[in-house]
């Protein structure tokens, strides 16, 4: 198939985010590198106009006031998450058994567990170090094969592949990292070493396994994508690749684009960064006041504003399409997917469904429809949360993808180009 900046890029943004304050910290260098600048949230914020963004740990929001763009004229608000299911390391997790020193984990999220066994881990995340005015926060990033989960032999559960595998999170999930007995504080030494610091210096840390084998192309004509954390760095990919594009045209549309990718969705947005939390509000109103709005100002913005909510899509499965509703087929390469629910679950309406069919007309970009079947149950997304906490009118969409929630997953190579291209023009409209 032709060739497509937008794959390689993509690629590499997900090579460069194993967790999602790296997702974060690549989004922010990639849009101070177009002027934008970042704000502290305990600052007194500039007026208009301006490019700016700010960043609350793995959750990150960016919006432009330029040219002609107005908080008078609403918001265009494109939402994503920046986390993903995997196995995040416990408190205190060092621990050994049958002559194995290992790492306690704990299951974050939905994840498919048999989709961690026999690879090769690193870890990644934050850490937290005492400092002299307050915790100081250091990336971590580790890309050598530290951890691994042995599947137990065939020999030892003959009837696995007749029965299916059955995996208890705290028993057989615990990854091994060498021989041994139990080396109490030999986690932090590690930690420490990789980061040139006292162990008796840190004091808590946000870290998790990812895979180490590199995002790529797959299939024999290369039209696939396979790579971790599809599920949604695909979706952050483009919201910041569209803001990014509607520079080139300040002021087309009136409207403020904004783009937020929060963190914790995978485990219910109830954080102080999740879509749960005040951020995107206080974010929004900031705004509208640093341009001399006021209380009136604010709700007159939010009536005027819409929401895309940018998540993972289910395509039809080869294998299994008896689980999938039989007049909504969705097929990769097919163009972004416009999700429904008549019990909420997905934020769409008609209407909200409406202004990201128009933005697809406009991009020139096909539109799918996902429905669940009737007799299995929805999943939701930020959508929901983001509709109900707002009151602004808020449609579901995404790429479409196959084994959603494993540690790698699959699209088809020409979405994430067709899902940019619909969010740049949803975010910039005429």
């Amino acid at each position: 198939m032709p060739h497509d900046d937008t794959v390689d890029d993509l690629l590499a943004y997900i090579d460069a985010a194993p967790s999602p304050y790296h997702a974060v910290a690549e989004a922010a260098a990639r849009l101070q590198a177009a002027g934008f600048t970042r704000l502290d949230e305990r600052d007194a914020w500039p007026p208009p106009p301006g490019r700016h963004l700010i960043i609350r740990g793995g959750t990150l929001v960016a919006w432009v006031v330029e040219g002609e763009r107005s908080p008078t004229a609403g918001f265009r608000i494109v939402g994503a998450h920046t986390d993903s299911p995997n196995l995040r390391v416990k408190p205190r997790p060092d621990t050994a058994s049958a002559g194995y020193r290992q790492v306690g984990v704990e299951v974050y999220g939905g994840a498919l567990l048999n989709s961690w066994l026999d690879r090769d881990l690193g870890l990644s995340g934050r850490v937290a170090l005492a400092g002299g005015t307050g915790p100081e926060v250091r990336l971590l990033r580790i890309d050598r094969p530290l951890l691994r989960i042995p599947q137990l032999a065939i020999h030892l559960d003959r009837g696995v592949n007749e029965q299916g595998l059955k995996l208890n999170p705290q028993q057989h999930l615990t990854p091994v990292w060498g021989l041994g007995p139990r080396d109490e504080g030999g986690f932090r030494r590690i930690v420490a070493s990789e980061l040139g610091v006292a162990p008796e210096r840190i004091v808590g840390w946000d870290l998790m396994t990812h895979d180490l084998a590199p995002a790529t192309r797959l299939g024999v004509d290369g039209e696939l994508l396979s790579a971790p954390r599809l599920d949604n760095l695909l979706s952050c990919h483009a919201a910041v690749a569209a803001l990014l594009a509607v520079l080139e045209a300040p002021g087309a549309g009136r409207a403020v684009p904004l783009i937020c990718l929060f963190d914790h969705e995978e485990v219910g947005s109830q954080s102080t960064q999740g879509a749960d939390s005040a951020v995107l509000a206080t974010v929004i109103e900031r705004v509208v006041a640093g341009a001399g709005g006021d209380r009136e100002a604010l709700h007159r913005t939010l009536a005027a504003s819409v929401c895309v909510s940018a998540d993972g899509a289910h395509a039809t499965h080869p294998n299994y399409p008896e689980r999938h509703e039989p007049d909504h087929h969705i097929r990769l390469n097919g163009g972004p997917v416009l999700k429904l629910n008549a019990n909420a679950r997905y934020a769409t309406d008609a209407v909200s469904g409406a202004w990201v069919a128009e933005a697809c007309a406009r991009a020139g970009v096909p539109l799918q429809h996902f429905v669940v079947r009737s007799d299995l149950p929805c999943g939701s997304t930020i959508g929901p949360v983001t509709a109900a906490r707002l009151g602004i009118p808020t449609a579901d969409v995404g790429a479409p993808q196959l084994a959603m929630h494993a540690a790698r997953e699959l699209c088809g190579a020409e979405d994430p180009g067709l899902l940019t291209r619909a969010l740049t023009a949803f975010l910039d409209p005429p």
